[in-house]
């Protein structure tokens, strides 16, 4: 199947079958393709938690809104945090990254406010879901990206205080029965010619 077969047959899953389980190989591969998403000048702000164990999964379901079976009956959930911690960041990338890339930050991020910054790194988080998303189409597994949850508790239930939750994304295997499927559902895009354009 090409790419691009892959991504015509994606979609937003609604119902998981609850008993059907991804491989453990398949959950260490998109570890390490999310490891590999970019980001400008490499900076990597962000952190992402695949949480399976039954028990965390009860507790994010509950302040998750309309989201909460998808996170009970999904194989995994993946948390998609970005680093909270300016100063924190700031040494990260002093140590890891080259000269000309912490120049960059310095002269260009850093003299923005605290609000700008955090929004910066918020767009380098969004790059790597992206990057999952387009993976878990191409190897087959169903996925929910969720904005709609509650971050801080999620913050709370996973003990993090350097990074804050953006958004989450259920991966699994679909219930046959789910309504939203293409099958059953066909995806609805915008005329090609409306949103790219050649010139």
């Amino acid at each position: 199947m090409s790419f691009l077969e892959s991504m015509q047959q994606r979609y937003t899953t609604k119902k998981y079958n609850a008993t059907k389980k991804i491989e453990s190989q398949k959950i260490q591969e998109l570890k390490e393709i999310l490891h590999l998403s970019p980001s400008s000048i490499n900076s990597q702000p962000w952190k992402f938690t695949f949480v399976s164990d039954n028990d965390k999964k009860q507790k994010l379901s509950k302040v998750s809104w309309l989201n909460t079976n998808k996170v009970l009956d999904s194989d995994t959930v993946v948390v998609f945090s970005r680093i909270n911690n300016i100063d924190v960041f700031e040494k990260q990338i002093d140590q890891e990254l080259p000269k000309g890339a912490v120049d960059y930050y310095k002269e260009f991020i850093k003299p923005q406010s605290e609000e700008q910054i955090k929004v910066w790194f918020d767009r380098q988080v969004y790059l790597a879901l992206g990057v999952l998303l387009s993976a878990c189409a191409e190897m087959g597994i169903d996925a929910t990206p969720m904005e709609g949850i509650e971050p801080k508790n999620y913050d709370k239930i996973l003990n993090q205080t350097d990074y804050s939750t953006l958004m989450a994304v259920a991966i699994g295997y679909r219930d046959k029965e789910d309504f939203n499927q293409p099958s059953k559902n066909p995806k609805s895009r915008r005329d090609i010619n409306k949103v790219i354009t050649t010139v």
